[in-house]
């Protein structure tokens, strides 16, 4: 045993000592091609943490785990250290000079979110802590005030349990009743024609998401739409756009749905910041889910009223830095170009497809056809854990999230527990991928070799008598 220590431990070092020599001859090459730089490599050393080492400090980072959160540019950074510098007050309550700034920046950013997501009206968009808050507003208050015992929602198996459970926790309370579309074997994603068959005029919330963070899978948002509007008009749609909006252009009025919800932090933005993109009309009849100051109107001893949308929804001190870096990080993609973003992605998606099918023993879960899928792939070795695999690519370096991403039910759709998941942004690049190949065939050759070491002691074992 104390010899399969040894080796184990020897081949770890090897292990991690390759990957750093392939790493440093990559970033010469690259420093050496700058003409023909990709969107990735032009943009992260707009990312101080990208530039930074792990483990024994000899390892750069190779970050592959934007799905789970994205990274921060120094223009963001230093509009959050400038706000707290020179900035720092509340919000909507003060005549004095700083409150005045602080007030103006943070409604500024409402705006950018609005034109972002091309809404029609700033007033359309309500800060929230996150998606997940964001998604509890309109199940606590939309959910709460339009919906009856008997009525139905349909969401679909492969939802984030922030689009899960706050309407598990809305059917338990009302009595309704959830229906749940499963996945297309043909496709490896959604299967709309099931959707079609479960709206009735029953249904009042259909909620699904745009991209999903474990398949990969685009769903067809427009089709869905349309579906819904024929079979079930009195249906609120509710989309979760967070592995969407920060990769690809997303038109609210295009698209056509009622409610949308996405995160701050996937999308270069700080944590702590979210919003709700709902349809005005639909937000003022909403009533407020909490309660507190600035979001009233009048308060007196016997009653109280309270703000138009989306004042009546921004309870208490809101997240004002957080918002302001939020409109930042807008500022930022926007230079870009999302089109930009969302074309080199599909690049990134194809060539991480195909490089992951090249790995022995691993499964891919999402849609077959690589020109459907998000940049990000969730996947499972026949004989290695998740967990396992991930620890042995951050020796190398390389981030990824191993685990069940937020959706039990999917994997257990599946027949899987768990699963692990590199997700891209547009400051990765096909070296990135090229790392994760190398170091995730390492790993399935080292597992492969200490297999074999435990069946050859098996073999040479003599029980006692």
């Amino acid at each position: 045993m104390q010899c399969l220590f040894i080796w184990i431990v020897s081949c770890s070092a090897a292990h991690a000592f390759t990957v750093r020599n392939e790493i440093r001859f990559r970033n010469s090459a690259r420093a050496a091609s700058t003409a023909t730089a990709s969107l990735g490599e032009r943009t992260r050393g707009d990312f101080p943490i990208l530039q930074r080492t792990v483990t024994d400090q000899e390892t750069p980072v190779i970050y592959l785990d934007s799905g789970a959160t994205s990274q921060k540019p120094q223009e963001v950074l230093d509009v959050l250290q400038s706000y707290y510098e020179r900035t720092n007050s509340n919000v909507h309550r003060g005549a004095h000079t700083l409150s005045r700034e602080a007030t103006s920046a943070y409604e500024a950013a409402r705006d950018k979110v609005a034109h972002f997501v091309h809404a029609f009206s700033r007033n359309e968009i309500v800060f929230t802590s996150g998606a997940t808050e964001a998604i509890n507003l309109v199940a606590q208050s939309y959910g709460r005030a339009n919906l009856v015992a008997g009525d139905e929602i349909v969401l679909t198996v492969a939802e984030h349990h922030a689009n899960f459970v706050p309407w598990q926790l809305l059917a338990q309370e009302k009595n309704l009743k959830l229906k749940f579309v499963h996945l297309d074997p043909a496709t490896g994603g959604i299967d709309v024609n099931e959707l079609e068959g479960y709206l009735n005029e029953k249904t009042k919330i259909v909620a699904f998401q745009h991209v999903s963070n474990v398949l990969a899978c685009i769903n067809p948002v427009k089709e869905i739409v349309q579906k819904v509007r024929s079979h079930a008009p009195n249906a609120a749609i509710v989309l979760d756009a967070c592995q969407s909006l920060p990769h690809m252009v997303v038109d609210v009025q295009d698209l056509g749905v009622d409610f949308l919800a996405a995160s701050g932090h996937k999308m270069c933005g700080p944590t702590g910041i979210g919003f709700l993109w709902g349809k005005e009309q639909l937000l003022n009849e909403m009533p407020p889910w909490k309660s507190g100051g600035e979001m009233i109107d009048q308060v007196t001893l016997e009653s109280v009223t309270f703000q138009a949308a989306p004042g009546r929804f921004e309870a208490g001190t809101p997240a004002i830095a957080q918002a302001i870096g939020l409109g930042a990080a807008i500022d930022y993609l926007q230079k870009i170009g999302m089109k930009n973003i969302e074309l080199y992605e599909h690049e990134l998606a194809e060539y991480l497809y195909e490089q992951l099918q090249t790995v022995p023993g691993l499964t891919l879960l999402g849609p077959t056809d690589p020109k459907k899928r998000a940049a990000l792939c969730a996947f499972y070795h026949e004989s290695i854990h998740p967990s396992d695999l991930s620890t042995f690519l951050d020796m190398d370096g390389i981030a990824v999230r191993a685990g069940h991403h937020c959706c039990q039910p999917l994997h257990a759709e599946l027949g899987i527990p768990h699963s692990a998941r590199a997700s891209c942004y547009f400051y990765n690049t096909k070296e990135d991928i090229d790392a994760l190949i190398a170091s995730l065939k390492r790993t399935v050759d080292f597992f492969a070799g200490l297999n074999n070491a435990a069946d050859e002691a098996d073999d040479d074992f003599v029980p006692f008598i």
